[in-house]
């Protein structure tokens, strides 16, 4: 589904991403993890088209398609979808109205406003959303974990076909990890959904278990494993022969 070869990219001229290869099959779950200043997140915002992140060589296929010339909207039109790492507060922005437009945008449907609340009740009840939260402004005084159960929401609503999630867990409690966990999870085996977890903790994937773990280093992934991995980054740090 997703493929990255050779990806090369500079922020300011600096260059972050060192050659990043990494394949992506359908309904499939990748967790890369890496000390801060790897290129974790400049990978992520990188496949999302960030126009801040210059791509300077390599390429970027999804569904067997170059998407390194096409902008953000239009990769997430054909079904990519990045969580943010620090989810943006927009006030006077609706919730509902929001996730609304996000729906008849990305489906073939277009719903009423009273069919699109029936819609979101189910999604918002399975992240323990309630229905208080849903009247306000998009993140508006939300705390951490309440702007990242609202990306995991859209999430929901939009049903990619691959989920970039950037440290979802960080600011969540443990049941509120479980539950996130617990919704990509299930979204993966109604749609065959791929997913691409970036995380510093072996905790999220005792709940959402990868297929594969890959470790970042100086902007290349320098080593690639199983579950197993993540236990031992957990036990011994990032100190391992690549």
């Amino acid at each position: 589904m997703l493929k990255v070869e050779n990806l090369q990219v500079s922020i300011e001229s600096k260059q972050i991403l060192n050659g990043v290869d990494l394949s992506v099959s359908k309904n499939s779950v990748h967790a890369l993890m890496g000390q801060n200043g790897s290129g974790k997140s400049t990978l992520a915002q990188t496949i999302m088209g960030n126009p801040f992140y210059e791509a300077v060589a390599g390429r970027i296929e999804f569904e067997g398609v170059d998407i390194s010339g096409l902008k953000p909207d239009e990769r997430s039109k054909r079904g990519i979808f990045l969580s943010f790492q620090y989810p943006s507060e927009v006030a006077g922005m609706g919730i509902q109205s929001f996730l609304r437009l996000l729906y008849n945008n990305s489906h073939g449907e277009k719903l009423s406003p009273v069919k699109f609340r029936e819609f979101l009740s189910d999604k918002a009840d399975m992240l323990g959303i309630s229905r208080e939260i849903l009247e306000r402004s998009l993140n508006d005084g939300f705390s951490g974990g309440e702007k990242k159960k609202m990306e995991m929401l859209q999430m929901l609503i939009l049903e990619p076909k691959l989920a970039i999630l950037d440290e979802v867990d960080s600011g969540l409690d443990i049941d509120s990890l479980k539950t996130v966990a617990m919704a990509v999870d299930c979204l993966r085996r109604k749609n065959s959904m791929a997913v691409l977890i970036i995380t510093h903790y072996a905790r999220i994937l005792k709940y959402l278990e990868p297929d594969f773990v890959h470790i970042m280093k100086d902007g290349r992934i320098a080593k690639s494993g199983d579950r197993s991995l993540a236990c031992e980054l957990e036990e011994r740090g990032y100190k391992f022969d690549a």
